[in-house]
């Protein structure tokens, strides 16, 4: 009941939009690989820092991680309905949200054994964060003494970490390894975004075939904290190394299509037993 081709879908990072993850989809098209990827409601519509500031907290708080988890929940139950083999890619924070979206009841192996076809694959991580089970990212970055750190490319504004944070200088700790206009062209379109602070409510690391692209540049992660995070699960992950920094989407974006189809093409054809 192996699918011969798979679709993919891209969970952004925080504070971004779809728009510079466009090259990829392209790139990913381009090979012949239908490809999405969708709006996250956490990361919200560009504000001034000035509005942010003074802001004061909307009526029913503002939108969770689980609600990104939801929103690609949508689009994978709709691709699932039609056989599709789904892989998820999760760049930055978005490895949470293709983790949280990737449930019992959508995994290609599940389905399998109820003799329906499509489901998720596995998961392609990119520089991304690998939250345990019952945590959230922000639980997992922070000390237990419950002491709030604040890394050095964020800030947050009027409410703290109650409200929105934004970036700090992403053109040095986002964009790189790209020229100064390209960096700040992209810049430009961040958004502001509330701490993800959903737990992870599922464990799919010991369940689907996972990868790790290794950001060997990246700024705002170490190399080391990534292979840690990928070398400590229980079922080892295919692992990828990229000479760039946290943008792959953007520096590195024809290579990057390029594991990408490595890796799902390397799962489908493991996937024959299904």
């Amino acid at each position: 009941m192996a699918s011969k081709s798979f679709t993919v879908v891209v969970c952004h990072g925080s504070y971004h939009t779809p728009a510079p993850y466009q090259p990829l989809v392209d790139a990913l098209t381009a090979k012949g690989i239908e490809t999405y990827c969708p709006q996250r409601p956490t990361s919200m519509s560009a504000t001034p820092t000035t509005q942010i500031s003074i802001a004061g907290l909307p009526q029913g708080g503002y939108p969770l991680p689980a609600d990104d988890a939801a929103e690609i929940g949508l689009l994978l139950d709709k691709l699932i309905a039609q056989g599709k083999s789904v892989l998820l890619a999760g760049h930055s924070s978005g490895g949470w949200v293709a983790a949280e979206a990737a449930q019992y009841s959508r995994q290609a192996p599940v389905r399998a054994r109820e003799g329906k076809m499509g489901g998720v694959i596995g998961i392609f991580f990119i520089g991304a964060f690998i939250v345990p089970q019952g945590q959230s990212v922000h639980s997992f970055f922070q000390p237990p003494d419950g002491k709030v750190v604040v890394p050095p490319f964020m800030r947050f504004h009027k409410h703290g970490i109650n409200g929105l944070g934004t970036m700090v200088d992403p053109e040095n700790y986002l964009f790189n390894d790209l020229d100064p206009a390209t960096a700040k062209k992209w810049a430009s379109t961040l958004t502001a975004a509330p701490v993800m602070n959903s737990p992870l409510t599922h464990n799919p690391y010991d369940v689907l075939p996972c990868a790790y692209l290794v950001l060997e540049n990246d700024r705002t992660l170490s190399k080391e904290y990534q292979e840690g995070m990928s070398a400590s699960q229980r079922k080892p992950f295919t692992i990828y190394y990229a000479p760039c920094g946290h943008s792959p989407h953007l520096s590195w974006t024809n290579d990057l299509a390029g594991k990408i189809e490595d890796f799902g093409k390397q799962v489908l054809t493991e996937s024959t037993a299904y």
